[in-house]
């Protein structure tokens, strides 16, 4: 877990907000029984978690691909190479939602606005040299050209929901991990 006390607070906010906010038909599939507070979600979604990511094209048509989503302060960060098309419609449209699913144990529902880590000549986030540390050490530091091959995003959510049903059975597989 890499979130501070204050970026907890913040996504479990961000989270009992979402839930409360939602349609009659989703709160009574995401219950407060069937739901992650902050800490057991930032608990469960470490490493690498497959994301399926949705952007929308020029024409206003939607666009869903995978991508490699890594769970860090309480936010999904994804990179993609930068000449892919998921990276053109997020520069035009920085609009974008994300799931994470694992079976009928756990699915993060997230949409939010993207925001450029890694802009290519211009001025990175300033936690990206801790970023780019992090993602070194994962997929090893010769992995990519970091500089002009791959873009990084962190989505900003404004809104998130999570279905799991069983919290236990979670935590003993991200314990197998």
């Amino acid at each position: 877990m890499r979130e501070t006390p204050d970026e907890l607070r913040r996504l479990q906010a961000l989270l009992d907000a979402s839930l409360a906010r939602s349609t009659a038909h989703l709160r009574s599939i995401i219950s407060t029984e069937r739901t992650l507070t902050a800490e057991q979600l930032t608990r469960v979604l470490t490493g690498m978690c497959t994301l399926a990511l949705s952007t929308v094209t020029a024409k206003g048509e939607p666009r869903i691909s995978g991508a490699d989503g890594h769970f860090l302060h309480g936010a999904w960060h994804f990179g993609t190479a930068r000449g892919a098309a998921k990276a053109r419609h997020l520069a035009a449209r920085p609009a974008a939602s994300v799931a994470h699913l694992r079976g009928e144990d756990l699915g993060v529902f997230t949409h939010g606005t993207v925001e450029v880590l890694n802009p290519l000549g211009g001025e990175p986030a300033a936690d990206w040299p801790d970023l780019l540390a992090y993602f070194r050490d994962f997929y090893g530091a010769d992995a990519f050209d970091w500089d002009d091959d791959v873009v990084y995003y962190r989505l900003h959510p404004h809104w998130m929901a999570v279905f799991a049903p069983d919290f236990a059975r979670l935590v003993g597989e991200a314990d197998e991990r």
